[in-house]
């Protein structure tokens, strides 16, 4: 039964994804905030497809660590190990930017659409000037459009109950920016692990824990303890399949 519910998830997405794309892609004209809520509405939707129809429901905790009041900007970095917290961080922080790779907006329908939410690109062939890149966009989309901006520090997808090394690239970012860090953990690669046809019943949490000033901090001090609260944290919180606590 659950291989026929991940196999209609699937099937759903293949069918509204291009609809969706479409229909940002015809909303070009629109200011960057409200085609990024648009774009927000379709990660919403899924999530709630995930939660009903293959059965992940979820928890989020640590809502009161949040900065708030539009004079208080920040960056997003979490924990990376399925395609949920990509869905859930799009809809929770609306309007967002992700930090991703360029290659990303060529992807038919999707990247067409992710194209118009405001990403942050990175171009890997600009070497050193990669950085100073992304710390221009990253002021203006936080200072001046008011978005919050979410970096995955892994930089790809870590398997669940695995820890892959953190690049510097979110840190030195809000350090640029002059931001503080908003650290996430989570458990959600056990339910819903890398391969797309893979989904098991359960109850993700999502910890968001006390933002981290950037203030005066060395790069590499900075970095590592990103890490150490993320991964402390993912620990604790163990795994979210249905089957684990039995």
């Amino acid at each position: 039964m659950q291989a026929l519910r991940n196999t209609l998830y699937i099937l759903l997405q293949l069918l509204l994804t291009p609809l969706y794309a479409l229909v940002i892609c015809g909303t070009f004209w629109l200011p960057p905030r409200q085609r990024n809520l648009l774009c927000a509405s379709y990660t919403g939707l899924f999530i709630w497809l995930a939660k009903h129809l293959c059965r992940i429901d979820y928890e989020v905790i640590g809502r009161e660590n949040i900065p708030s009041g539009p004079s208080a900007p920040f960056i997003v970095l979490s924990k990376h190990s399925s395609t949920w917290e990509t869905l859930m961080l799009e809809t929770m922080f609306a309007p967002g930017s992700f930090v991703a790779k360029k290659e990303l907006l060529w992807v038919p329908f999707f990247g067409w659409g992710f194209a118009l939410s405001s990403p942050i690109t990175i171009n890997r062939k600009a070497g050193a000037q990669a950085m100073e890149q992304m710390i221009v966009q990253g002021k203006e989309r936080l200072h001046q459009r008011g978005f919050t901006i979410v970096v995955f520090p892994e930089g790809t997808r870590i398997k669940a109950g695995s820890r892959g090394k953190y690049k510097t690239g979110g840190a030195r970012l809000a350090i640029g920016c002059e931001v503080p860090v908003l650290p996430i953990a989570h458990n959600a690669g056990y339910c819903w692990p890398r391969h797309p046809w893979k989904k098991f019943p359960g109850k993700v949490t999502l910890s968001i824990l006390p933002p981290i000033s950037t203030a005066g901090r060395a790069l590499t001090d900075l970095n590592e303890e990103i890490e150490r609260v993320i991964e402390t944290e993912v620990a604790r919180l163990g795994d979210s399949r249905a089957s684990a606590s039995r």
